[in-house]
């Protein structure tokens, strides 16, 4: 089991979602910023090195959203997703090849990471 965490960043009505690179695992697909915890880590501590490595920004991580297992075919994983806000910093691309500030009616547009499905659905049904 791969322990993962994710940051659902809101912004007024709108949250973050980032898309895969091509060469990863599951490329091109959206996912919330986040990412592996090493070895020592916090999941909170994880998801503060991940934003920074992955989009040159500070978050502060507050209440668990949801929790997931999802089994791929390569891994399975246990997702914790925080609610996080920017504090210092503007979201860049620095691993992802695109971002997008989405509304949860414009979920259907994109095509996400299957253990984000239920996460997802939960978004929608609370906001």
């Amino acid at each position: 089991m791969t322990e993962v965490v994710a940051a659902l960043i809101r912004k007024g009505d709108r949250f973050l979602i980032c898309r895969r690179p091509a060469h990863k695992a599951r490329g091109l697909l959206w996912e919330f910023v986040g990412g592996k915890i090493e070895p020592g880590e916090t999941g909170k501590q994880a998801l503060v090195r991940e934003c920074r490595e992955e989009l040159d920004i500070t978050v502060l991580p507050g209440k668990i959203f949801m929790e997931v297992t999802h089994a791929y075919p390569d891994l399975t994983v246990h997702l914790t997703l925080f609610e996080a806000s920017v504090v210092s910093g503007t979201p860049r691309l620095l691993e992802h090849c695109d971002l997008r500030w989405i509304t949860p009616a414009e979920i259907g547009e994109f095509h996400f990471c299957p253990a984000d499905e239920a996460i997802l659905k939960e978004i929608k049904q609370r906001f």
